[in-house]
C-alpha cells in the first residue's frame, strides 16, 4: 500500500509539472491547505481557529493563480498577502505559531509556482521536486544498508549520517543527469547537495514538530505515508531557495 501511493502520488505530481498552469497551481494550494490543517494538529489548535487559519491563508494563495485565472502575476504582492496573512491570524488569535505555519504551508507555493512559470519551468520543477524525493530514497536505502551513527536521535532515532550522505549523493546524481540530458544550469546543479542538506533539514525540523506533539504522523490521509506535510516536509524550505536560484538571472538583467 505504501509503494502503491507513492508510486501514484509521484504520477499526479509529474502530471501537474507537465500541465503547468491551472493544474499544477490547484495541486499546490490543495496540498498547502492540508497542511495547513495538519500544522494546527500539531499545535493543538481548536476547529474553530484551525478553519480561521485555513481561511487566511487561502487569500493568498488565490492571488498565486495563473495568468489565466488574474489578469495579472505578482509575486511580490503575493508575497505580501502571505506575510500579511501571518500577521493577522496572529492578532486575532494571539497565536504566534499559527503566523508561522501560513508562512511554512504558503512559501513553497509561491516557490513553487514561480519556478514553474520559467520558460523551462518544466525541467525546473521536475529538478527541485525531485531532489527531494531522490534524497529521501538515498536516505532510506543508504540508512538501512549502512546504519551507524544516528543523525540526531533525539528528534529522529531512525535518521543515521550514512543515510544523509546517501541522500545528498544520489540528489547530486540526479541533478548531473539533469544538467546533461536537459541542460540544467550549472548554479542549480552545483547547488543540489546544499539543497539536499536542507531537504533533510526540513525532514528534521517536522519530526520535532510530531516528537514535541507526542505522534507518529502528521495526519492519515495518505495511505501507508501519513499526512501531506510527512511527504513535503523537505520540500518546505528547498522550494524558496530553488525558486531564488531559478530567477537569480532575473536581478542581473
Amino acid at each position: 500500500m505504501r509503494t502503491l501511493a507513492g508510486l501514484a502520488m509521484i504520477a499526479v505530481a509529474l502530471i501537474a509539472i507537465v500541465l503547468g498552469g491551472i493544474a499544477f497551481w490547484l495541486l499546490a494550494v490543495v496540498g498547502s491547505l492540508f497542511m495547513m490543517a495538519e500544522w494546527c494538529n500539531l499545535h493543538g489548535v481548536p476547529a474553530r481557529t484551525k478553519r480561521i487559519a485555513q481561511f487566511s491563508l487561502s487569500v493568498p494563495l488565490a492571488v498565486m493563480a495563473p495568468a489565466s485565472l488574474v489578469l495579472q502575476v505578482h509575486d511580490f504582492f503575493s508575497l505580501g498577502l502571505l506575510v500579511g496573512a501571518a500577521f493577522f491570524i496572529v492578532i486575532i488569535t494571539h497565536r504566534r505559531e499559527l503566523g508561522l505555519g501560513i508562512l511554512y504551508c504558503g512559501l513553497p507555493v509561491l516557490a513553487l509556482v514561480i519556478i514553474r512559470r520559467q520558460h523551462e519551468g518544466v525541467v525546473f520543477a521536475l529538478w527541485a521536486l525531485a531532489l527531494v524525493w531522490m534524497c529521501d530514497i538515498g536516505a532510506y536505502f543508504a540508512g538501512r544498508a549502512i546504519g551507524g551513527p544516528k543523525l540526531a536521535p533525539r528528534i529522529s532515532p531512525n535518521k543515521t549520517w550514512a543515510g544523509l550522505i546517501g541522500g545528498v549523493i544520489l540528489a547530486s546524481l540526479f541533478a548531473a543527469f539533469m544538467h546533461r540530458a536537459y541542460g540544467l544550469p550549472l548554479r542549480m546543479t552545483l547547488a543540489t547537495p546544499l539543497l539536499a542538506v536542507v531537504a533533510q533539514g526540513g525532514d528534521l525540523y517536522e519530526s520535532w514538530l510530531k516528537r514535541r506533539a507526542g505522534v507518529k504522523d502528521s495526519g492519515n490521509i495518505l495511505p501507508g505515508h501519513g499526512g501531506v506535510m510527512d511527504r513535503l516536509d523537505g520540500l518546505v524550505p528547498v522550494a524558496p531557495l530553488a525558486a531564488l536560484l531559478v530567477v537569480l538571472p532575473h536581478f542581473y538583467r
